[in-house]
């Protein structure tokens, strides 16, 4: 009876750390960003974020191991559908996400969603994706490409300008951005260029600033990502128009851009205002952990691309830690994510229907830290628990 009662027990032991049928040992997530190109800078500081919140939470979700697979889209909406489809077609991730651009994501959501998996932008918010195309299976943990424009379209008429000119790349999201600031600002549109972007994108802006200094508007707004907002800076500059025609922007001064800025002494952006939901000196607890961290591994600031990344794997750490790794059970799994009960760099937030955070945004300002770096601050809130202008449309 004793040897047939250690036997039952060791039984029940081998049975007990063996893993349940069905159930994965690991969480694999994909995560789709520009690698090469000028613009892999953006997605190494997204991919350096990714790692970072990987080692923070010790490898594991709810005691399964993490698995990131990075695939690079060239920038290119077919080569980033192509790279999606590898991830979910033949690696069979549980989650994607990434996605810098608005066209690379619309070009590789329906493979996603149509496959049932989740699908997680890390930055890119097209309305499309906000409004009538929203899915019960997309979530972002950055905002709708509208929204951060219409908070400095909000600080334009704070500060009394009345007229301003207009410059930002002809695709979708250059498109919203310029419906956002536009559908908030009270005052004249002295002008307005759209500039080609893709691959052989527009660098040399001589001719639009030209046009903008002879309109006689009272500000500059623009959007320009990755290398093309440093090539916009240094002309900005070149031409004088610091005091004449002061600088407003949104997704085009960052802690990418910042350093490189500062070591060609393109001292033109010092004071320059951009809107942001999120900010290095954001004071919570996550985010000081979050940049110190970020810092001490790669000597720079963190992005807001790499706020919004490290916040992507956050929430479905949330997830999986509410519903116990179960990664068959997707009611509880969304049901999860829409709570975002993690403790974000941004601080608390919440999810409209669409699965857009509503969330503040800030007017920064760029400054020199205390060792001389420049950076930015918040100056003050634009904006609290903004929500997009898409979230009517949506169905669900």
């Amino acid at each position: 009876m004793i040897l047939k009662k250690h036997l039952i027990t060791a039984s029940l032991a081998a049975a007990l750390s063996m893993p349940v049928v069905g159930q994965a040992e690991s969480v694999k997530i994909g995560f789709v960003t520009t690698l090469t190109t000028p613009a892999g800078v953006i997605g190494e500081d997204m991919k350096n974020a990714v790692n970072l919140a990987v080692e923070h939470l010790g490898g594991k979700m709810a005691g399964k191991d993490i698995e990131v697979m990075f695939e690079d889209d060239g920038f290119k909406p077919e080569i980033g559908k192509q790279k999606t489809d590898k991830l979910v077609k033949r690696d069979d991730v549980d989650f994607v996400a990434g996605f810098i651009w608005s066209h690379v994501l619309l070009a590789s959501s329906k493979t996603v969603l149509d496959a049932g998996k989740f699908l997680i932008s890390s930055n890119a918010g097209p309305s499309q994706l906000a409004g009538k195309g929203c899915n019960k299976n997309f979530f972002s943990t950055s905002w709708q490409n509208d929204q951060t424009p219409m908070a400095m379209g909000e600080v334009l008429n704070q500060q009394g300008v009345k007229s301003v000119y207009i410059i930002a790349p002809n695709y979708a999201a250059g498109k919203n951005m310029v419906a956002g600031v536009e559908r908030a600002f009270k005052g004249k549109i002295a002008g307005k260029d759209m500039t080609k972007w893709g691959k052989d994108k527009q660098l040399d802006f001589s001719a639009e600033l030209a046009k903008a200094k002879a309109s006689g508007a009272d500000g500059l707004f623009i959007f320009y990502p990755g290398s093309a907002g440093g090539a916009f800076i240094k002309q900005y500059q070149q031409a004088g128009l610091r005091d004449s025609l002061p600088l407003y922007s949104v997704f085009t001064v960052d802690s990418i851009s910042l350093p490189k800025l500062q070591a060609a002494k393109i001292d033109g952006v010092v004071g320059s205002k951009s809107t942001m939901f999120w900010a290095p000196d954001l004071d919570n607890a996550a985010n000081k952990k979050f940049v110190a961290d970020f810092k001490a591994k790669h000597g720079t600031y963190p992005s807001f691309y790499a706020a919004q990344s490290y916040d992507s794997i956050m929430l479905i750490n949330s997830a999986l830690k509410a519903t116990g790794g179960n990664l068959d059970n997707q009611d509880a799994i969304r049901a999860a994510m829409e709570k975002a009960d993690f403790d974000s760099v941004r601080g608390r937030y919440s999810y409209g229907k669409n699965h857009m955070p509503i969330q503040n945004f800030y007017l920064r300002e760029v400054v020199a830290d205390a060792d001389g770096n420049w950076t930015t601050k918040v100056v003050r809130t634009v904006f609290k628990n903004h929500q997009d202008s898409y979230v009517d449309q949506c169905k669900l």
